[in-house]
């Protein structure tokens, strides 16, 4: 973690520079605010009584929009996912005040110094969410996965359930969590080297309040509990897209694969981190070798996200099969349904699926419309996080012009070059003539412009 010193506040005025640029909103109009105070108060009545199981929650520590909660029991040779969502389609209703707007808004938007939520925090943060302070509403997805780590729906239903435990990624203990927690990851781990898949997450490169009005910027790798964590999702979300693609509808999560172009930048990109990629291997085997704490292997690994043509959602469509192609299977999303709108609508159908029960109308018609609503909201908070990463960046290396600083290309458009400055967590652009993809060079900071958002490289001489 690179800390950011601001003793003038450029990056708090930057923040809100962003929040007014993008139109972040600052809240909710007062209907949604009453409608969801309403809501909240809605006692659940749909529900079969499951706080006998002993759920726990895991999430970053101060996290208090609590999607999921787990357990995980032993059944023969198989292990039983009892995977507790949230459930908001319990409080929101088709066409209300506070479906309304969270269809303007399509996700959470999340900034270092705060969030939009995608719901009021009444709901979000209070009655939807899985806190352990007294029973919620879920759904609880019922996912068996077999000691080959394939995964299935055996069942869904609306319950109460009673979290014990709010665990956070950084402190957790082995002990706090179900005894067969981390085998469950490794069974789908080896399952998705079977298939050809890849879930290796790059660093996150962000940005992170420290407290005191203090920020740093860093990559980030996974902690291990966030793996494992993450492996309980895919299994639950890739056993209900199979469920949902068998009947005949849902809504599911695509991605297609690096173009051959792309696929040469790559190896180029490889050659010059210094990174040994043999020919005769694919990409899929050489990222399962990469390592998050190194800082060569991270820079790649970004290089490969963006060389991807990007994942997107959509609709069952009779004889088409939806493929993710970094996961290598059919694949959904139902585990954030506080985070994004497409969500509650997946969990709904899987409901209905699930219990011998036809698909609502108004789920079938929302899944026509949400791949182009989750794309914008997609686009906009990917602008948004590229432009916090900017400011920090900026801030950063302010006062510090005239500096050289060690750099690889990752990518190339014309003149203009994306660089990773090596010892740095900064990804900027620089306009170098020739660039080639993987190529070594020293850069000259020449500017560092916080109010633009953008810092000028030039080629050391």
């Amino acid at each position: 973690m690179k800390a950011i010193h601001d003793p003038h506040g450029v990056l708090h005025q930057g923040l809100a520079a962003i929040r007014a640029q993008y139109q972040v909103p600052e809240s909710f109009p007062p209907q949604v605010l009453a409608a969801a105070q309403l809501a909240a108060a809605r006692a659940p009545s749909d529900h079969i009584d499951r706080t006998s199981i002993p759920f726990v929650t895991l999430d970053p520590a101060s996290s208090t929009d609590l999607d999921q909660a787990l357990w995980i029991e032993p059944a023969g040779s198989d292990l039983i996912l009892s995977y507790a969502i949230a459930d908001v389609a319990w409080f929101v209703d088709d066409g209300d005040a506070v479906d309304v707007e969270a269809w303007k808004r399509g996700s959470t938007i999340y900034l270092p110094d705060g969030k939009a939520g995608l719901y009021p925090p009444v709901l979000a943060e209070r009655a939807a969410s899985l806190l352990p302070d007294g029973p919620r509403p879920a759904v609880i997805f019922t996912v068996r996965l077999g000691p080959d780590g394939e995964s299935r729906l055996d069942g869904a239903e609306r319950a109460l359930i009673r979290s014990r435990a709010k665990l956070a990624y950084t402190s957790v203990q082995d002990s706090e969590l179900p005894p067969a927690f981390a085998e469950f990851a490794a069974r789908m781990d080896a399952a998705e080297q079977a298939r050809g898949a890849v879930r290796v997450d790059p660093p996150e490169q962000e940005v992170e309040a420290l407290g005191d009005g203090r920020y740093g910027l860093a990559f980030r790798p996974l902690l291990p509990s966030e793996k494992h964590n993450a492996a309980l999702s895919l299994a639950a979300n890739l056993a209900i897209a199979d469920a949902l693609q068998q009947a005949g509808t849902g809504l599911f999560r695509v991605m297609a694969g690096p173009t051959a172009k792309a696929m040469a930048r790559l190896r180029s990109t490889a050659a010059g981190l210094g990174l040994a990629w043999p020919e005769a291997e694919d990409l899929k085997t050489f990222e399962r070798r990469l390592d998050q704490k190194n800082p060569h292997h991270a820079a790649f690994m970004l290089a490969v996200r963006r060389a991807g043509n990007g994942a997107g959602y959509a609709p069952w469509i009779p004889g088409v099969t939806p493929w993710h192609e970094a996961i290598s299977a059919t694949y959904a999303h139902a585990t954030a349904p506080l985070r994004r709108l497409a969500d509650r609508y997946v969990i709904r159908a899987t409901l209905a699926v699930a219990n011998g029960k036809p698909v609502p109308d108004a789920v079938e018609d929302a899944f026509r419309h949400l791949p182009a609503v989750m794309a914008k909201a997609e686009a906009t908070s990917g602008q948004i996080e590229r432009a916090v990463i900017d400011l920090a960046e900026t801030v950063m290396l302010q006062g510090r012009e005239g500096e050289r600083f060690a750099a690889c290309i990752t990518d190339t458009d014309g003149e203009s070059a994306r660089v990773q400055l090596l010892d740095l967590p900064v990804v900027a652009r620089a306009k170098i003539p020739g660039a080639v993809p993987g190529q070594r060079l020293d850069l000259t900071l020449q500017s560092a412009d916080s109010t633009a958002r953008t810092l000028t490289f030039a080629p050391s001489g």
